[in-house]
């Protein structure tokens, strides 16, 4: 069926575009522990250390889920665990909805929700641009990781009015619809591999061989890392990515919109600005991926950490002066949200193969998602005994400037692209 509608010839591009709204429709769960870290405060009287450690379980387990489920794509294909993924973050989502105690916040909200979207991490995404792309990779995986920012500037300010004007319930109800609508685009069109429909990925030559599929899924995932723990190389990429989560999802997605009302902006207001971050970060993270295929990834990573970390240092004073000092924050942070992915993506392709490469990748996003978790405990802990936030946007700016010296280390492989096919 699929094949009548596109071209083989396309189906790449098809794919790809399968993949984009498939995370595009899962990305409700990203714009959420922001949202509901006053609401849930205003009906049970949980403190924000409290759902922060809720959103660290979440964070943990959508990082260190991943080299698994990159393991599990190998083995059972893609389309049979992202349709599992989406059933189970829809029916975590409807759950919460029910939950009266810190336990099943912590059980729900944190493990059931936060198992299924481990799987569709940027896992997901590395997956598919790896396995279809050899020409435009860094372009389609750009492309891919904005599709979470896209989903996060849709559902945020609905969200948040949804929460404001109807209750927060309602947002669990929200996210478990929008899952659930993409499960039949990604059975009808999802492919595991090219060679599936007899083509090879997009731009690869007639000498390309497909790599094989692995064996047992949590032995092949803890192969991946046992080979590359004896490589500098990844632990500087592990150690990039637990700062890339540390200043941005584990602080500034969960931590943004309480800090914000601390300085007397309503909850709309602030979820307009993060809205912001959204837009922006299309920009910068599709261009992020075009670059990725022409610049040494290294050095864009170097310029990334940079310069995150020196806006992260004004954030406290621009959030007390509000306007458009905040507005140029929004904008200049946005444009580097997630730009940090194509090249560290790229980098763990070059070094690994495009084999283990995505096995990789996914234990340096557990080191991304373990920074999250971090950032989400210790800012709210930091909150409630100091009354502020602004110790910890100055602890992640600083953090940030060390990510920029360990990733000056690194350089481009040397070795030809098709020898890691």
């Amino acid at each position: 069926m699929s094949g009548q509608i596109f071209s083989k010839k396309n189906y790449p591009w098809l794919i790809f575009v399968v993949a984009f709204m498939t995370l595009l429709g899962a990305a409700g769960f990203r714009s959420t522990p922001g949202i509901l870290i006053d609401p849930l405060h205003a009906e049970f009287g949980w403190g924000r250390g409290t759902v922060g450690t809720a959103v660290s379980i979440n964070v943990l387990l959508f990082g260190f889920i991943g080299p698994f489920a990159a393991a599990l794509q190998g083995k059972y294909g893609l389309r049979r665990v992202t349709v599992i993924a989406l059933l189970v973050i829809s029916t975590g989502a409807l759950l919460t909805t029910r939950m009266t105690s810190t336990w099943q916040l912590y059980l729900l909200w944190g493990g059931v929700v936060g198992t299924g979207s481990g799987c569709m991490a940027t896992v997901f995404a590395s997956t598919v641009a790896s396995r279809w792309f050899v020409q435009r990779r860094g372009l389609v995986m750009g492309a891919l990781t904005a599709a979470t920012a896209s989903g996060q500037l849709i559902f945020l300010p609905v969200l948040t009015r949804i929460a404001d004007h109807h209750g927060w319930r309602w947002v669990g109800f929200t996210i478990a619809i929008s899952a659930l609508a993409v499960v039949p685009l990604v059975g009808l069109f999802l492919r595991n591999f090219p060679a599936d429909i007899g083509l090879l990925p997009y731009g690869a030559d007639a000498s390309y061989q497909q790599p094989p599929v692995s064996g047992n899924p949590i032995r092949a995932a803890f192969a991946a890392f046992t080979s590359a723990r004896r490589n500098g190389v990844f632990w500087l990429l592990f150690g990039s990515f637990f700062v890339c989560g540390l200043s941005t999802n584990g602080l500034i997605q969960t931590h943004f919109l309480p800090a914000a009302h601390d300085h007397g902006v309503t909850s709309t207001t602030a979820a307009g600005f993060l809205a912001l971050i959204g837009i922006f970060d299309v920009v910068g993270t599709v261009g992020s991926g075009w670059l990725t295929d022409r610049v040494d990834p290294a050095k864009l990573l170097m310029v990334y950490y940079a310069f995150r970390g020196l806006s992260l240092l004004f954030l406290d004073p621009v959030l007390s002066t509000r306007g458009m000092g905040l507005a140029g924050f929004m904008v200049f942070y946005g444009l580097d949200w997630v730009a940090t992915v194509p090249p560290t993506v790229s980098l763990c392709v070059e070094r690994f193969g495009v084999q283990q490469g995505p096995l990789v990748y996914g234990w340096v996003f557990a080191g991304h998602q373990t920074g999250a978790a971090v950032a989400a405990w210790g800012a709210g802990a930091l909150r409630d005994a100091t009354g502020s936030y602004r110790e910890s946007f100055i602890i992640a700016g600083l953090s940030c400037g060390v990510a920029a010296l360990g990733v000056s280390r690194l350089r481009r492989s040397h070795q030809p692209a098709k020898l890691l096919a």
